[in-house]
């Protein structure tokens, strides 16, 4: 089996839960204002990370990936998430 067939990919999508206050996203939002960016009703800030993974691994890849989400890449007090498995 080739390196390139033996890998699999995944981006993972992670943003503040509704109802948390994203001191980013308005800090973005008024400068935007600022610059003359007219009809801006909101922006959240998140976060995007792409992992590589190898594919024989013993667990499903979205069991692997949501795991590391769980465990490392989000705060569930806060923050929720979303990932993809590319093909």
């Amino acid at each position: 089996m080739s390196q390139e067939n033996s890998v699999g990919r995944a981006v993972v999508y992670v943003k503040l839960k509704d109802g948390v206050l994203d001191p980013q996203g308005s800090t973005i939002k008024r400068a935007l204002e600022d610059m003359g960016y007219q009809g801006i009703k909101d922006i959240h800030f998140g976060k995007m990370f792409e992992i590589t993974f190898q594919k024989d691994v013993k667990s499903k890849p979205e069991d692997l990936i949501d795991e590391i989400c769980r465990k490392l890449l989000t705060n569930p007090v806060i923050e929720k998430y979303n990932f993809e498995i590319l093909k």
